[in-house]
């Protein structure tokens, strides 16, 4: 069996539970505003996060 490549591109789920915050409505209307993408956002977040998270430990 062949070990599987990472790739360049990302799907997420939304929980159910999490459906009624409304990320991805939000991130569209955010988006909008500082004439960033979706996916822009999203990056940015997460590397926002794995920085945080990182230096935690």
């Amino acid at each position: 069996m062949t070990r599987k490549e990472l790739t360049d591109k990302l799907s997420i789920y939304i929980p159910q539970g999490k459906i009624a915050k409304q990320p991805v409505e939000r991130l569209i209307n955010l988006g909008k505003k500082k004439d960033r993408s979706v996916n822009y956002l999203v990056v940015e977040a997460i590397i926002e996060y794995l920085d945080k998270e990182e230096t935690r430990n």
